[in-house]
């Protein structure tokens, strides 16, 4: 049986860089950091006391204003963020949605951790005031599922609508379900990605007890540093990542745009630890070969990887020593980046994020730099890491790693569109 096209019609995101997609990465082509000092909450005895947080966030008129007061704000960045994808796509307007058959229409939009904000006032409300003066919106406003439900009532969506919720990989999970839908003729038409809100004072304080976190206080911009010997944890962020995926026949009917071509993708699972990767990087590799075989591609033709390298001391080496295990020579011919140098680590939203970033890098030919790499682990010297400065680079494949807590492992590969 032939193997259907599927494509990338349109891109959402929020971001601590704002909610365009080509500001967004304006900003990462420039090097600039999103990390900032937490003023969200009182945080001063805290360990940590930054994070890459959005400011000054509006929905606007994609989401109705009572609703965006009332629901967590991982809902809204879900619900801005995939209206976003389709108006990048051409489909947001009445007429346009319209035309859709939304039968054959789905969303696959999943969060890591849910509504956290709602969680922890509703229980601090619970504590003080008791069980009467809970909001009937506590449960419905926390649950994973949320964000994605509501945008499809929004939409009138009724194919495949569901949450993934794998940790840090939850957004490539997601994409990856989406686009096997789409394959196995379920769907014409999917959102899918990750939407995370974790900047609470009980996010933080979670991270900070497993000592995931970066401690640089006095030079938040500087914490971020993937592979860089004086790296000390990552940094939390926030945001959501959405693309509009659709196969390529109801693409071409209805001459959407099209970015980028979804080849492929993977995922496996450690069975090792719950926070800790295999030393010996085979989850990450077994996820890497299964997205390659899927999409009929050999290593040697993969020319930029979007890393998952969060700046964890054991992490980011184990990643690479996966991918020098499975490329082998062919490393010297792939550039290496981390977005998270600048967003930090948006948990279940970073592979939508940087899948955006991935696309964007296809679209352009243009490389976002890995900032704060100022001296890297001796290993891995000799990778291309597109330190410090971003750089000109033609991407014709690229693939893009995100991994979770559990032993979470997944893997996407796109690719330039040809006809």
């Amino acid at each position: 049986m032939k193997k259907k096209r599927i494509v990338v019609t349109g891109m959402g995101v929020v971001s601590c860089f704002g909610n365009d997609v080509d500001e967004f990465y304006k900003q990462l082509l420039a090097g600039k950091s999103g990390v900032v000092p937490i003023e969200e909450f009182p945080c001063a005895d805290y360990p940590t006391r930054f994070a890459a947080a959005i400011r000054n966030f509006d929905a606007g008129e994609y989401l109705d204003k009572k609703q965006a007061r009332r629901v967590d704000p991982f809902i809204r960045y879900s619900v801005v963020a995939g209206k976003k994808a389709l108006e990048h796509g051409g489909l947001l307007s009445p007429e346009a949605l319209g035309r859709l058959n939304k039968a054959r229409c789905g969303v696959l939009i999943g969060s890591g951790m849910g509504g956290m904000n709602v969680f922890y006032d509703g229980v601090e409300t619970l504590l003080t005031k008791g069980f009467k003066r809970l909001t009937p919106f506590f449960v419905p406003y926390i649950i994973t599922n949320m964000g994605g439900a509501l945008l499809a009532i929004d939409l009138g969506f009724m194919g495949p609508n569901y949450s993934i919720s794998t940790a840090c990989a939850t957004a490539n999970y997601s994409i990856h379900a989406a686009a096997r839908h789409i394959a196995a003729g379920d769907a014409d038409l999917m959102l899918c990605g990750g939407a995370e809100a974790p900047i609470t004072p009980i996010g933080l304080a979670g991270f900070v007890a497993c000592k995931a976190l970066s401690e640089r206080n006095d030079a938040p911009e500087k914490a971020s540093r993937p592979w860089d010997k004086q790296r000390d944890g990552f940094v939390i962020g926030e945001g959501a990542g959405v693309l509009l995926l659709e196969s390529l026949e109801h693409a071409q009917a209805r001459g959407a745009p099209i970015y980028a071509e979804y080849l492929g993708g993977g995922v496996s699972c450690d069975a090792h630890h719950m926070t800790d990767p295999r030393a010996d990087g085979m989850g990450v590799r077994l996820c890497i070969e299964h997205a390659l075989q899927e999409a009929g591609i050999a290593p040697s033709e993969v020319d930029y990887i979007n890393a998952h390298a969060t700046s964890t001391l054991v992490g980011d080496v184990c990643e690479m020593r996966a991918i020098r295990d499975l490329f082998g020579p062919h490393l010297s011919k792939i550039s290496v980046n981390s977005t998270k140098s600048m967003i930090g680590h948006c948990l279940g939203a970073a592979g939508g994020i940087e899948a955006i970033a991935v696309i964007k890098a296809i679209e352009t030919g243009m490389l976002h730099p890995t900032i704060n790499l100022e001296d890297p682990e001796d290993e891995l010297k000799d990778i291309d890491f597109v330190p410090l400065v971003a750089k000109s680079r033609p991407v014709k494949i690229a693939l893009n790693n995100s991994f979770g807590f559990g032993g979470h492992n997944s893997a996407l590969l796109f690719g330039k569109y040809r006809e």
